[in-house]
């Protein structure tokens, strides 16, 4: 909850920064008391505009992935209730997740974006269906990637949007790097030449689409 408050912070600072709250999956096991309130007091702020980052992650071992599925649940309630879309981790659990998000479904259209993707078509086709948004970040430039660009090609224009996973997963020119949240262009330049556009038809593109998920400001 403390990284939520200061993303909060930070956001009142500045005009063009905005926050989203909640608990990673990796740390779920480290919530205690009313942390969990917390978060949802938190998610009512006004410069919150989405909940998470939640989901599955099966590569580290850090928390107990029933405990993980239980806290991925809650934060898709909470998306519901506030109106906030919901950003979804996911590594190493793409059959897991879907199953999740189906489940989730069941109670209508979902209001969220599956964050850094990297899995398959067949799994975005079916996020998309149900409502999501498509996230790509620095791996998406990586040489050895082209399965992944290929998916990039075939998102609707008005789904995908762009990241940088900040300092994680810097783009191929500074791999190795703490990635900057500026190198996101260097991810935007991969996209649009991926998918036959100038880099500003791409650029307006994905910021119109980031201000529709996330209710910005123009």
């Amino acid at each position: 909850t403390e990284t939520s408050r200061r993303a909060i912070d930070l956001a009142a600072k500045h005009e063009c920064i905005f926050a989203s709250v909640g608990i990673h999956p990796n740390y779920v096991h480290e919530a205690k008391g009313d942390d969990w309130e917390t978060i949802v007091a938190l998610s009512r702020s006004p410069k919150v505009v989405a909940i998470g980052e939640t989901g599955l992650d099966r590569y580290w071992k850090f928390a107990p992935y029933e405990l993980q599925v239980d806290y991925f649940r809650r934060h898709m309630r909470l998306s519901r209730e506030t109106g906030l879309p919901f950003v979804v981790h996911c590594r190493d659990a793409e059959v897991e997740t879907l199953a999740e998000l189906e489940l989730e479904y069941k109670d209508g259209p979902l209001n969220g974006v599956m964050h850094c993707f990297v899995g398959s078509i067949e799994t975005a086709r079916r996020c998309l269906d149900m409502g999501m948004y498509i996230s790509f970040a620095g791996m998406v430039t990586f040489k050895a990637n082209q399965k992944l660009r290929d998916v990039a090609l075939e998102i609707p224009a008005d789904r995908i949007l762009v990241e940088t996973d900040s300092p994680y997963l810097a783009p191929r020119e500074f791999r190795g790097k703490r990635n900057e949240p500026a190198w996101v262009t260097h991810t935007a330049w991969c996209l649009a030449e991926t998918r036959g556009v100038t880099t500003e038809e791409f650029g307006e593109q994905v910021t119109a689409n980031a201000q529709r998920l996330f209710r910005l400001p123009r």
